[in-house]
């Protein structure tokens, strides 16, 4: 395959990604926004390496980021499963009556 095809799958998901972040209300919907960049910057960085001779560099950078990513959304559902627990809802419009 071609680097050309990763760079259209990496742009594709990038797109949609950003659009779930920007045109959603609900939490749950940009958690999933996020989770689909961070699989494109994924795949990006492992074509990189692949068509750059450096593969297991490339590897060990994905693994890094797929921790991190791991940590990441599981503090943020926390975050999120106790905002539904205090409002029984996931609208983003919401969050400015929180108060203190």
């Amino acid at each position: 395959m071609s680097f050309w095809f990763f760079c259209v799958c990496v742009i594709m998901l990038a797109v949609i990604g950003v659009y779930c972040l920007l045109y959603t209300y609900s939490l749950m919907r940009a958690l999933i926004g996020i989770e689909i960049l961070i699989k494109a910057v994924t795949l990006l960085i492992i074509a990189v390496g692949y068509f750059s001779q450096h593969l297991a560099l490339a590897q060990s950078l994905v693994i890094t980021l797929i921790v991190m990513e791991v940590v990441i959304m599981v503090v943020a559902a926390g975050i999120v499963l106790g905002l539904h627990h205090y409002q029984k809802d996931l609208d983003i419009r919401k969050l400015r009556e929180l108060k203190g």
